[in-house]
């Protein structure tokens, strides 16, 4: 959960306390601004760079205790690299990198947004903003004893010194907005199993109706009566019944059909009757990862009141093996009317989206779906922790999701999809099984899901299962749930989608 952060704009001026942070190119030349501000403590700063063998390379830092001619307590150097040449998750990783430095007990710092080729635009100074909010973050709630080096945060004022304050301020306005619904994302999936169930987390949504979102709550009748027949078999080993919820963002034109987002939300995956293995099983509290980005894109949306008619549905169920659980063998029938043999009861995500994202497009009609699922481990072995591995029937919301991976560093990656790999999901008994085996695993995966989605439809499926919790840690996040998606999917819509 986010730490107690004031964070504002300023004016370009040497602070009276806290810590200074500012950047510098990889020749270790400062903007106009931070010259300035520095006085005679630049010569100090050329100094301990050449005694640090400093040279401004991108992410490296250089700290000064009591710096003289300045009346901060601590002066942070940052090398920004060619700076020149920044995008915005470069921008990003300075602001967190900037977070990252302050000291525990730090209560005031001022952030220059200043760099040699000139101070930072206004979306640019928002995106250093936006860095150093992902940062404070830490999920400790449950802590009762903390150790020397754990204690409580601190409520802590951040100042911006930008050109343009106004400017600044409403650039980040969005920002705010994102960073609300990434902290809420990484919020979900942190939370334990024992308490955020399938009725807990349905019942969270409903704090999105603060901010005009319709939020409307399917129970175990609706969806039988729907013939949701794949997410039930899943959900039925579990003394927690299970649940989908529509959220609904009417901020485009009426009638214009909206743009689609549905999520994996097993809240815990023991694997049912085929049962995982004891270690590492307690990560599976986090495979509701996709579930938690769609919820919290929802929240972006609506916070920061996008032009944009969007639609959010989750699958929330508990993969148990209870005496009532989906046995290997067993055969349903899924909403679409498709027939499906459960191979092996651990590949139980499909099964929840099947029905999702039919109803999804039966229902809504939308521009597009795109699905996010921890779903396989094979994506992992295939791209690491690093991507996304993506799976899309249309060229240029693949194209859209690549690029807008690249400016915002939530990476995605391109697999085949193909009917060569068909043959591997054919059953003998019903219209698909649920798993073609090891080899090819995750485009297996996604094959099966695409059965449930109609040819004409544009259909992105990512597979989350390297990024969603437990992901490689960056200078915007150091959390288990890292809140992948958010950012991805909030500037899909932003740069191709609003009226």
């Amino acid at each position: 959960m986010p730490h107690a952060l004031k964070l504002d704009f300023g004016a370009f001026a040497a602070p009276a306390r806290g810590v200074l942070v500012v950047f510098c190119n990889d020749g270790v030349n400062f903007g106009v601004a931070t010259r300035r501000a520095l006085g005679r403590s630049a010569g100090l700063v050329a100094r301990a760079a050449r005694a640090e063998r400093f040279s401004g390379k991108d992410g490296s830092v250089l700290e000064l205790i009591l710096p003289e001619g300045l009346k901060v307590g601590r002066l942070v150097v940052i090398g920004a690299g060619k700076s020149a040449a920044l995008k915005q998750k470069d921008l990003l990783k300075l602001g967190g990198l900037a977070m990252s430095k302050l000291p525990t007990a730090t209560k005031e710092a001022t952030v220059f947004a200043d760099l040699p080729g000139g101070p930072m635009r206004a979306e640019q100074a928002a995106d250093l903003a936006l860095g150093i909010a992902l940062r404070d973050y830490a999920f400790d709630h449950y802590k009762t004893k903390r150790k020397d080096d754990e204690k409580p945060p601190i409520k802590r004022t951040v100042t911006v010194a930008a050109a343009d304050i106004s400017a600044s301020r409403g650039a980040y306005a969005r920002r705010y907005a994102v960073n609300a619904g990434v902290q809420m994302a990484r919020d979900l999936v942190n939370e334990p199993a024992n308490v955020l169930y399938p009725e807990e987390f349905a019942r969270r949504t409903g704090a999105l109706k603060k901010l005009g979102v319709a939020v409307e709550v399917l129970d175990r009748k609706a969806m039988r009566k729907l013939g949701m027949n794949a997410l039930l078999g899943v959900a039925q080993g579990s003394a927690h019944d299970g649940r989908v919820v529509v959220m609904r963002w009417n901020g485009g034109r009426k009638g214009d059909a909206p743009v689609a987002f549905i999520g994996k939300g097993v809240c815990f995956d023991s694997g049912g009757i085929s049962i995982k293995p004891a270690t590492g099983m307690e990560d599976m509290k986090g495979d509701m990862a996709g579930a938690a980005c769609v919820t919290g894109l929802m929240h972006t949306l609506a916070a920061r009141k996008a032009r944009v008619n969007a639609v959010g549905l989750i699958g929330l169920v508990e993969n148990m093996p209870g005496g009532n659980a989906q046995r290997p063998g067993d055969i349903v029938t899924s909403m679409s009317g498709q027939t499906i043999e459960i191979i092996n009861t651990d590949a139980e995500g499909r099964l929840v989206l099947s029905d999702v994202i039919w109803y999804t497009a039966k229902r809504f009609k939308p521009k597009f779906m795109v699905d996010l699922a921890t779903l396989t481990g094979a994506i992992v072995v295939a791209l690491g922790h690093e991507y996304a591995g993506m799976f899309a029937n249309n060229d240029k919301l693949a194209e859209r999701l690549t690029k807008v991976g690249e400016e915002t560093g939530e990476l995605v990656w391109r697999m085949p999809l193909g009917k060569e790999y068909d043959k591997q999901i054919d059953s003998k008994f019903a219209d698909m099984k649920n798993t073609g085996g090891r080899m090819g695993g995750a485009i297996t995966a996604a094959q099966f899901i695409q059965r449930f989605v109609d040819d004409k439809m544009p259909w992105a499926h990512l597979d989350i299962a390297g990024t969603g919790f437990d992901s490689r840690q960056t200078d915007t996040n150091k959390s288990w749930g890292s809140g992948w998606g958010v950012r991805l999917l909030d500037k899909l819509v932003a740069d191709y989608y609003e009226r």
